[in-house]
């Protein structure tokens, strides 16, 4: 296999920070470990949907799966078991696929982030969640095993029952454990592409935890929140949830999207202002206190896998995303703390979503999920005055005893991860020796 010659541009989603690295894309099992290769610090990766820099290597060799620019890749189907629904995959598989696979023979993802372009290895070194977390966990705990190859050409079948140590370490272990080759997945079965959907208007934290509390038994709940508005609106919101259909109906594969943002818009289009209109729009378009229906799964999962490249509308200086979790105990007053640090700031979230964890416990030893109330924020990157609203989160976090997500972080302190995650020096015990990553040289070293 030849080297890349030339230094294709590799980003996260954020697309901060901007780092340097060279690619040496692998497309078989067998490419890893690297003959001849570069005797350098090694990073594998996805797609590159993670938002932060754990998907980024300063001078040192990326290993991508998949990804942008990226021709082939490790994205072949192995095996599927019609009557379990375990799906054995390469690592390179984005989710899209699967469901395009899946869906027509009546299966589908057990946990699913809000965007379906995330590969399969990528889905497990941070171990994704989704909507249902309150009922299915993390996705980790629906993959019953993995192969994992280290620099030094071992190979080690990882599950709970063989390894359990290196499957543990390795789901959420943000891809430096060693590479995965290959996996399996249980998907869950379906009968309809349609989702029995209810959404409920709520004003302020309190309605939302009582709606959470109520919402128990469904399996999918999440909830967009206004942090824009003060005042009366302060922390309004739309609640969301919803069920698969028990209805047959044709199942057909999703249509390919075809919209794509055409530039980088200029850095002043999403400001307080844009944002609030947007917000106010976007409440106001449901009329009525509840709504239901059934609308299709795509743009329930995936409002905005339908327009590729949005991230652009945050301009070419990127976006900061911030997700945390706080404990139930005193989750509600760290959130109103927050939001109105939020409304101090001048800054404004265009994607601001609000979930309740469950208490199913993850098989990873450092995944993110707890017990708790979860907040997910993205900023447009405006010089000191986002940074310092970050730090400002990241302590609030941190006095409320919760913790924030690696898979989307780009300013995390060493001093605030190392509290947040206490098991990472348990965890370092099983880094490759040959791997490292931008994120994992901030916060440790």
């Amino acid at each position: 296999m030849a080297r890349s010659s030339l230094r294709p541009r590799f980003e996260s989603w954020g697309r901060y920070p901007v780092l340097h690295a060279d690619l040496w894309p692998l497309n078989w099992g067998g490419d890893f470990p690297l003959r001849n290769g570069p005797a350098t610090r090694l990073l594998p990766v996805g797609a590159g949907r993670s938002y932060g820099d754990v998907c980024l290597l300063e001078n040192g060799t990326l290993l991508p799966t998949r990804g942008p620019g990226i021709s082939g890749g490790m994205d072949r189907f192995i095996s599927f078991n019609v009557e379990s629904g375990v799906l054995r995959c390469e690592a390179g598989v984005t989710l899209a696929e699967i469901l395009d696979f899946a869906v027509p023979r009546g299966f589908f993802l057990p946990v699913t982030p809000g965007t379906k372009y995330v590969t399969v290895g990528g889905a497990i070194a941070n171990d994704i969640h989704g909507k249902n977390h309150h009922v299915a966990g993390t996705f980790g705990r629906h993959v019953p095993c993995f192969e994992l190859v280290r620099s030094d050409g071992a190979r080690i079948l990882c599950s709970p029952e063989h390894n359990a140590e290196w499957y543990s370490a390795t789901i959420g272990g943000m891809g430096l454990t060693g590479l995965i080759t290959w996996a399996e997945v249980r998907l869950r079965p379906i009968v309809s592409r349609k989702i029995q959907y209810t959404g409920i208007k709520f004003n302020g934290i309190e309605e939302f935890i009582a709606l959470s509390q109520a919402s128990t038994q469904i399996e999918y709940t999440v909830a967009w929140i206004d942090c824009v508005s003060t005042g009366k609106n302060f922390a309004r919101g739309i609640y969301m949830q919803g069920d698969h259909s028990p209805d047959p109906a044709p199942l057909i594969p999703s249509k390919t999207p075809w919209l794509v943002f055409p530039i980088d818009l200029p850095e002043l289009a999403l400001n307080r202002h844009s944002i609030g209109i947007f917000n106010t729009l976007y409440y106001n378009k449901q009329l009525s206190k509840r709504t239901t229906g059934f609308v299709d799964y795509e743009p329930f999962f995936y409002p905005l896998d339908k327009v590729l490249r949005w991230n652009r509308m945050y301009g070419k200086s990127g976006l900061l995303q911030f997700q945390n979790v706080l404990p139930h105990e005193g989750g509600r007053e760290g959130m109103t703390e927050i939001l109105k640090a939020i409304t101090a700031s001048g800054l404004a979230s265009f994607l601001a979503v609000i979930k309740v964890f469950g208490d199913v416990s993850s098989p990873g030893m450092m995944s993110f999920p707890a017990p708790g109330i979860t907040l997910a924020l993205d900023f447009p990157i405006r010089a000191e005055i986002s940074f310092e609203l970050l730090e400002r989160l990241a302590c609030i976090t941190l006095e409320h005893g919760g913790r924030m997500y690696p898979a989307k972080d780009a300013r995390m302190t060493a001093a605030q991860f190392q509290a947040f995650y206490p098991q990472w020096k348990d965890f370092s015990r099983f880094i490759d020796p040959a791997f490292d990553s931008a994120f994992w040289q901030r916060v440790t070293k």
